[in-house]
């Protein structure tokens, strides 16, 4: 059993900054694949970013979003820059085992764990 905890979310201006830190419970933290999804409201939660031996990001992000893991500390990263008013959504930590083909990652169905979701709002 794997237990998240996501933190950092706020309110920031367009072109600001924002980092994202996502605490996991457990030993084996190295093990899974890490992602964050964003969830805006009236839409469908969509990847972000995941890593896991590989790392991807959604074009929506490349460029913008860097996702870091620090396995010591059981905590993973995402690092928000220039920000966008598009970027508001609710913002999820979700971890997988790493079993599977990279190409099923960017799928939330892939994710046997959850937080509980960090707000993150940009004014234009």
């Amino acid at each position: 059993q794997v237990q998240l905890v996501e933190s950092g979310g706020g309110l920031v201006q367009a072109g600001g900054s924002l980092r994202l830190s996502c605490a996991a419970s457990g030993r084996t933290f190295s093990s899974y694949v890490m992602a964050w999804f964003r969830q805006a409201p009236g839409k469908e939660r969509v990847i972000v970013a995941w890593s896991g031996g590989n790392t991807y990001y959604a074009d929506s992000v490349k460029g913008r979003f860097t996702i870091s893991r620090d396995n010591a500390k059981n905590t993973v990263y995402l690092q928000m820059n220039s920000l966008k008013p598009e970027d508001t959504a609710v913002y999820y930590c979700a971890a997988a085992n790493r079993a599977y083909p990279s190409s099923r990652y960017s799928n939330s169905g892939q994710y046997n764990y959850w937080g509980q979701g960090t707000q993150v709002t940009v004014s234009s």
